[in-house]
């Protein structure tokens, strides 16, 4: 059996679209290796959305190359953004690159690997995965990504992801539905839904509440103990979608809403609208329809035209917004966006000491508002041994996203991988929780949300 190694970048909707990949290589035969320097042939998936991440799946492929140079690696297959936006120019400049594929093709990878450059590239514009397309999931065993659209119709200065993933187009509802069965069938517990824009999906086949009805649908789903919502758009987001969000027991209290700025002449030239005043009326009325909710949400620094007015804008915004988790981006021009003929006139060193403000602020309110878990008993996804060791498991509660917020440290009790149980917060840090676990707490966090199912069905 041919041994295939993989290396995957970028965020969750590209590690979606590596796993399609891996379930059709083993579904065709392939044997999937964690050992890079094994692999008789190796996939790079890329990202190109911003100059580091396009600098990462650069770095990726020269390793692979190096690799393919030294052992065992007789192909090497670059997939992915990075392909979409300079396909020509890797081939022509990477000699030991053998074939390039974009986010269209994926599910020839197979054929790819044995055609090498000669494999004609998928024309559709409207390619979606589906609930029958094989995946092999990386993540850890309870927990999953579930892409429910693909590409994005919004034209944001700064992005140059419709030109590389196309218009929206949405799977239906009942083909997500479908995908969820199957992967609670696996052993998933926990399903975060990502797209461009989960907000606007549905728009594309008329029907603006197509999230509402998901959400609702998602709520009926056997075994399914908890899902969340990512990347939401502000102006998308509707009072129906809300309160299906508050009155559907296993859709997490979470909300991941990329802002971007709060200067309103910034929001303008980034062609997203909005100000300072209007987003936190917004952020008022989600915590009032869902009490409790824990919201994350983007900023950029440094874009065209950021002077110190407009930066103590979104300071002044962060600080009175209180966001359970931020993540901060410093600007970078991308061909391809309108933004790009602006130019890069903020410094870079501008630019990064703005980031450290930034996350200085929000480091200070995380820190209170995870003390406030502290004597709190909560359900926990227990995943496995930490990275740094194995002396420690860690978990995340409903409002830690896997892989971009914070975890539960768990330091005492009986943790059981796989499973939520309940454990007691007994202190607290800027971003972890540490915790011990129940005794008893797997089969009182199970009745809790039998109850709850019966509850919802007039049970």
């Amino acid at each position: 059996m041919t041994k295939v190694g993989f290396m995957s970048l970028g965020c969750p909707k590209n590690l979606v679209d590596s796993e399609v990949m891996l379930g059709h290589l083993r579904l065709k035969g392939y044997q999937i290796t964690p050992v890079l320097e094994d692999a008789q042939v190796l996939v790079v998936n890329t990202c190109g959305f911003i100059d580091a991440a396009k600098r990462e799946s650069v770095e990726a492929i020269l390793q692979a190359a190096a690799m393919k140079q030294q052992g065992a690696c007789e192909k090497l297959i670059v997939a992915g953004c990075l392909v979409e936006r300079y396909r020509d120019e890797l081939m022509a400049e990477m000699p030991e690159i053998d074939a390039c594929l974009g986010t269209r093709d994926i599910e020839q990878i197979a054929e790819v690997i044995g055609a090498g450059a000669a494999f004609e590239l998928n024309p559709n514009p409207d390619y979606l995965y589906t609930e029958a397309s094989p995946r092999m999931l990386t993540t850890p065993k309870a927990s999953a990504y579930l892409k429910i659209s693909e590409g994005c119709d919004h034209a944001c200065a700064f992005c140059v992801i419709p030109r590389l993933r196309g218009g929206q187009r949405s799977r239906s509802v009942e083909s997500v539905v479908a995908e969820a069965r199957n992967l609670v069938a696996q052993g998933v517990l926990e399903i975060s839904l990502v797209a461009q824009d989960t907000t606007d999906y549905g728009r594309d086949f008329g029907d603006p509440d197509a999230l509402e009805k998901l959400v609702r649908a998602l709520g009926k789903v056997a075994g399914l103990r908890w899902f969340r919502i990512h990347y939401a758009y502000p102006n998308r987001l509707t009072d129906g979608l809300l309160h299906a969000l508050a009155e559907t027991p296993n859709c997490t209290r979470y909300l991941d809403m990329p802002l971007q700025h709060a200067d309103a002449s910034l929001l303008k030239a980034m062609a997203r609208g909005g100000s300072r005043a209007q987003f936190l009326k917004l952020l008022e009325k989600v915590r009032r329809i869902v009490p409790g909710i824990a919201l994350r949400s983007n900023f950029i620094v440094g874009f065209p035209g950021e002077d110190e007015a407009a930066f103590a804008e979104l300071k002044a915004f962060v600080q009175e917004a209180r966001f359970d988790h931020v993540g901060i981006f410093t600007y970078s021009p991308e061909e391809g966006t309108s933004a790009y003929a602006l130019g890069d006139p903020v410094p870079q060193r501008t630019k990064e000491a703005r980031k450290r403000r930034l996350l200085e602020l929000q480091q200070k309110i995380a820190r209170a508002k995870n003390q406030a878990f502290v004597g709190r008993t909560i359900d926990v996804l227990v995943e496995g041994a930490h990275e740094e060791t194995d002396l420690i498991v860690k978990g995340r509660h409903q409002g830690q996203a896997p892989d971009i917020d914070g975890n539960v440290l768990l330091v005492d009790g009986t943790p059981q991988v796989n499973t939520i149980q309940q454990v007691r917060i007994v202190k607290a840090h800027a971003y972890d929780l540490i915790g011990e676990v129940e005794a008893g707490g797997l089969e009182s966090s199970t009745a809790a949300y039998e109850a709850a199912v019966r509850a919802r069905s007039g049970i």
